[in-house]
């Protein structure tokens, strides 16, 4: 009778891909077990992204590949995640109870950046992540809407305010604070200051993602949100006309310059289907997106579709991915939310948060 070994099953492991991460399972170092009895194997893998839909599709991959092999009789897999804290700019520190901080950035305003923010973060959640989202484009608040929410936030402490909750995220908004229809006259440095006391005095509980929808632009305010806010991460959304691609590209150079990882690009309104007829076409050009991720090495982390679902849920209080979970448009924002996620797990850890301070006193 043949006799699997460890180096055998690793070698088989290298040849999986992540299609999430763009690495084979062991160079991604998500393999964290291998037990061989004879011609029976047993694996175990820790994904360090939410991915509870899709690891059911793992483990069975990992099962049959292995068992493909005339060496290996049966296989067992287990297949789990655990989110991890990922380092942040230099000479910044995590903030408490939150894991990871993403922005949501554009470089320019009405390519639907919102939007795909709140699913983003609702995408998060339904893969098995704690989220929350923090509305920072304070000219034009519109989360509160997005997620049906309104009020002035409680304080349990008279110090610290607490996140208004719907569809499971933590959110936080200028748009609690003031009317809808108040315009916010403010200046740069008062617009800087009031994003970072919100972000700092709100009780975030226990969240592996802060999403940050920034304001649109790359102006003087989103440079000094990004050298003051510790930010794991960014995610640039984009429609595929050029105009849009020429300011969308001005903020990959912005993350590029305060030493914050772009983890890829999300090309919105990449197509635009007929409800009356089904005939889909390129309204805003073909794939100016994957140009873009392709000149600048980093990846197309999804394209979604010009839909007017996504726009009267968003307007209604219930995003796609609450409003319809089950749907082709929500299954998209998922693919992009573990693509997203796994890209920030290749990053290197945040020692500063992964490990207690360890105090020794004389009693």
């Amino acid at each position: 009778m043949s006799e699997a070994s460890e180096q055998q099953v690793r070698e088989i492991l290298s040849g999986i891909l992540d299609p999430h991460s763009g690495q084979d399972l062991v160079s991604a170092g998500v393999v964290r077990g291998i037990g061989i009895s004879g011609d029976k194997v047993s694996v175990d893998i820790q994904l360090g992204y939410p991915a509870v839909s899709w690891q059911q599709e793992l483990s069975g991959v990992v099962k049959k590949t292995l068992e493909a092999d005339p060496a290996i009789n049966s296989a067992a897999v287990g297949v789990s995640c655990r989110i991890g804290a990922h380092r942040v700019q230099e000479g910044l520190s995590p903030l408490t109870g939150i894991r990871n901080v993403i922005a949501v950035a554009s470089g320019k305003g009405g390519v639907g950046k919102s939007t795909v923010a709140a699913n983003l973060a609702l995408a998060l959640r339904a893969e098995g992540a704690s989220v929350g989202i923090l509305d920072a484009d304070i000219y034009g608040p519109s989360q509160p809407r997005m997620f049906g929410l309104s009020g002035k936030p409680d304080t349990k402490d008279g110090n610290r305010i607490e996140p208004k909750i719907n569809h499971g995220i933590q959110v936080m908004s200028i748009g609690f604070l003031i009317e809808e229809d108040t315009p916010m006259i403010w200046r740069g440095p008062m617009v800087t200051q009031a994003l970072q006391q919100l972000l700092s005095d709100t009780n975030w509980v226990d969240l592996d993602y802060l999403i940050i929808d920034l304001p649109p632009g790359t102006g003087d305010i989103q440079l000094t949100l990004c050298q003051r806010v510790p930010v794991s991460g960014a995610v640039i959304v984009t429609t595929p006309q050029d105009i849009a691609l020429l300011d969308a590209r001005k903020a990959l150079k912005m993350f590029e310059k305060v030493n914050v990882p772009v983890l890829g690009i999300i090309e919105n309104m990449s197509t635009h289907v007929c409800s009356q007829c089904g005939h889909e076409e390129h309204v805003f050009g073909e794939g100016g997106g994957a140009r873009m991720a392709e000149q600048y090495d980093v990846p197309l982390l999804g394209s979604l579709p010009l839909d007017i679902r996504i726009r009267e849920q968003a307007d209604n209080g219930t995003p796609t991915v609450a409003a319809l979970p089950d749907s082709e448009l929500a299954s998209r924002y998922r693919e992009i939310a573990r693509n997203a996620s796994a890209r920030l797990a290749l990053q290197a850890r945040n020692k500063s948060i992964q490990f207690p301070k360890i105090v020794i006193q004389n009693t």
